[in-house]
């Protein structure tokens, strides 16, 4: 489950501009910019030079270095949006994801982008893949850096077209760049990849306990992150299936006003709280951070987390990903059936779909062959790994936190294309963009995305401190690449390979 309003989001949905931050998708909903072609050149004049100071203090992976760019070389504005160990942070993030970055191009797009901005084309050291810093430049003397975000990047233009690959060809590319990953210390989860339902590859790495050196196996239960959006995406499709419930419902039909005022709930549908286009921001705020994570654990203990919300705009008429919003329909789902969510998505969800090592697990109880989720920060005495348990939820819920394992995703998706768990027109429903709400790359709790190759992939990631999964649906070639892992963007880099290889079978 996404946080968005801090420098220390991993799983970044929404940026602010004007702080250093990451992106680990390209996250389902984030919408591409179109066609371009690249320039190899390095930009003359500040911007070239900003560039180079900004890559020479990323490779150079020294806090020193990094605190005297960002006092030189930004704006205040940018500097004191955040403390500087959070500016710290996010450097060595960017470093422990790629071991440096090399110049490649700047981008143009062929849709007009603004005049300050100007978006570099990197390639990452480690798993020779592509990524993207867009960054703003003072017009003026000093020409400091005002706004900076890394997140991956398409392939450049100039690319010759990649050698085609047989599905042996791509398990044998996809398990040497795992290991890859896994000897750089940068991957510790599982692995798995499908084609109509049978597994081709498999495998599991690293510690799901350090404490206990305790392995990873397949059958390892992860931390879902925003994964389980997707399930409550499912669920309230079902009850619109069963006509119990219609998309057109307004949220005030269901909840009292000491969730949300009468006047934010009557403007809000159910359709809008599924695509992200309600307007409601995210629970992960000030009070929660500020509260004991044991007062949240039943679906009306979040009351106070979200009594405040706000709209930031008119319900459908723009795009945010909202962890409140979908956090939401879990209330629907229990006011509609007179169910517990939890006993809902256990009994309609994940019996009929065969999910025997998934739920929403106490996290204050002894849950066996569960991973803990390790997040890596440089501290006063080097590289120090430390643990999630006192950042997460106790509990997960209609928003993220659950647990799985990349067999049981699988057995989801399978269940899912057999129309076990909605009929073919409903399933369509769920995994389809929703141009007509401003979410064409987001339906009921899936993001729906083009493959290289023109393939729909459709399914969620997720993410949090120590914590990266995610899960790609090939709908047209057949194939299922789930990868799940205990550590900060941990899983990111293996999805997107699996796409790449995916993108290029015969």
């Amino acid at each position: 489950m996404g946080r968005t309003q801090t420098l220390t989001v991993k799983a970044g949905v929404l940026i602010f501009a004007g702080i250093l931050s990451i992106v680990t998708g390209p996250a389902f909903g984030q919408r591409s910019r179109g066609d371009y072609t690249d320039i190899r050149e390095m930009p003359d004049g500040p911007v070239g030079a900003r560039i180079t100071e900004l890559l020479d203090t990323i490779n150079a992976n020294d806090p020193e270095k990094v605190k005297a760019f960002m006092e030189k070389r930004v704006t205040p504005e940018f500097r004191n949006f955040a403390p500087m160990e959070m500016h710290l942070s996010v450097f060595a993030d960017v470093y422990n994801q790629s071991n440096g970055l090399e110049f490649y191009a700047v981008r143009k797009y062929v849709e007009e982008t603004p005049p300050d901005e100007t978006v570099i084309i990197v390639r990452n050291k480690l798993t020779q893949g592509w990524q993207a810093f867009v960054m703003s430049v003072e017009p003026n003397p000093p020409h400091r850096i005002a706004g900076l975000q890394f997140a991956p990047a398409r392939p450049p233009s100039d690319l010759p077209p990649a050698a085609k690959l047989s599905d042996e060809d791509i398990v044998k590319e996809l398990q040497k760049f795992v290991k890859r990953l896994v000897d750089a210390g940068a991957f510790s989860g599982t692995v798995l990849l499908a084609k109509d339902g049978k597994v081709l590859f498999k495998d599991a790495h690293g510690l799901a306990s350090k404490r206990f050196k305790a392995p990873n196996k397949i059958d390892t239960k992860f931390n879902l992150g925003s994964m389980n959006k997707m399930f409550t995406g499912v669920a309230i499709t079902q009850l619109v299936q069963q006509g119990k419930l219609s998309l057109e419902d307004h949220l005030s039909k269901f909840l009292s006003e000491d969730w949300l005022p009468r006047d934010i709930t009557d403007k809000i549908q159910i359709k809008h709280l599924l695509t992200h286009t309600s307007g409601l921001g995210s629970y992960f705020n000030e009070t929660y951070d500020r509260s004991s994570r044991a007062l949240f654990r039943e679906l009306d203990d979040y009351k106070p987390l979200i009594s405040d919300s706000t709209l930031a705009f008119e319900p459908g008429t723009d795009w945010a990903y909202s962890n409140t919003g979908l956090f939401l329909l879990g209330v629907v789902i229990e006011k509609v059936t007179g169910q517990n969510y939890f006993e809902y998505i256990r009994e309609k969800l994940y019996k009929p779909a065969g999910m025997i090592n998934s739920d929403c697990y106490d996290m204050d109880k002894p849950v066996p062959n569960l991973a803990i989720g390790y997040s890596k920060e440089t501290g006063p005495n080097g590289v120090e790994w430390t643990n999630n348990l006192y950042k997460h939820v106790i509990r997960g819920g209609p928003a993220g936190g659950g647990f799985s394992t990349v067999e049981d995703l699988l057995a989801f998706d399978v269940a899912l294309r057999g129309h076990k768990l909605l009929d073919s027109k409903h399933t369509e429903m769920v995994w389809s963009g929703k141009p007509e709400l401003n979410s064409p790359d987001y339906g009921f709790g899936f993001g729906v995305r083009t493959g290289a190759d023109g393939d729909r992939i459709v399914g969620h990631g997720g993410g949090f401190s120590g914590i990266n999964s995610n899960l790609d649906m090939f709908l047209d070639s057949g194939y299922t690449g789930v990868v799940m892992s205990n550590y900060d963007q941990g899983a990111e880099a293996i999805a997107a390979k699996i796409r790449e290889l995916v993108g290029r079978r015969q």
